[in-house]
């Protein structure tokens, strides 16, 4: 299952797995023996239909939901079970669906938000600056309510909130939901940027063929059971990839 990795990610200790994890809601399998490895600094895809078991899948990695059995092990060292605060403390942020910013408050009040846990005042402004510096148009608006924004806008604000967590992993949970067209690719050119900065990335998405384009690898869920895992090229070329899943996702 765990072809592509190739021979450098062989070498390496993945910095986010699932291991056997299964998850219930009630009496409901929702993930079943699902394994995923994460690399440093490599951009990874989960793709999947409705009801497919992305969203379950961050839930879990994310503490919202605890496996049923199996464990979600984070640089080392197994975090199912801990709260989503420890979760993020440690080095997990997420940039959630539909952006779910503050929209009262100003767009520098939502982005402080992204380093509640941290206690670093000085590291904090350094990210805080590179955050400016990565998304100009963010700093232009510091002081406008983020609810005022365009969605092409707030997905920047939502990317810079989770930035300033100063994550080792960076969730991203249906970035291009609800976009139209021409920002879907510019949000996708926003993920590409963070990617440049060396950042470790797990996309959760229905649109398969753009995460494909700029992800190292990928994994395709099907009610709940992981059915392909290759690199993203692989995954592009693949024939059951193609009809069962590019055309529709």
């Amino acid at each position: 299952m765990m072809a592509g990795k190739g021979a450098d990610a062989e070498e390496r200790k993945p910095v986010l797995e699932l291991r056997q994890v299964n998850t219930h809601y009630g009496l409901v399998a929702v993930l079943r023996d699902v394994d995923m490895a994460i690399y440093p600094g490599e951009m990874v895809c989960l793709l999947g239909g409705n009801a497919s078991g992305k969203s379950t899948t961050l839930k879990t990695i994310l503490g919202y939901v605890t496996p049923s059995s199996g464990e979600v092990v984070f640089d080392g060292e197994v975090i199912s079970g801990k709260s989503t605060t420890e979760i993020v403390r440690r080095g997990v942020s997420m940039v959630p669906e539909n952006r779910r910013l503050f929209g009262d408050m100003t767009v520098e009040e939502n982005l402080l938000l992204g380093a509640y846990t941290r206690t670093d005042k000085a590291a904090v402004e350094q990210d805080r600056q590179m955050v400016l510096d990565t998304f100009p148009v963010v700093g232009e608006r510091l002081k406008q309510k983020a609810g005022t924004l365009s969605g092409g806008q707030q997905q920047m604000v939502a990317m810079g909130r989770a930035l300033m967590a100063n994550p080792k992993v960076l969730l991203m949970d249906e970035p291009s939901m609800g976009l139209a067209p021409i920002l879907v690719d510019q949000v996708f050119e926003i993920i590409k940027t963070i990617r440049s900065l060396g950042r470790t990335v797990f996309v959760v998405e229905q649109n398969a063929n753009m995460a494909l384009s700029i992800a190292d690898r990928g994994y395709v869920i099907q009610t709940g059971r992981v059915v392909l895992a290759d690199t993203a090229a692989n995954l592009l070329a693949n024939p059951m990839m193609r009809e069962a899943y590019l055309g529709e996702l």
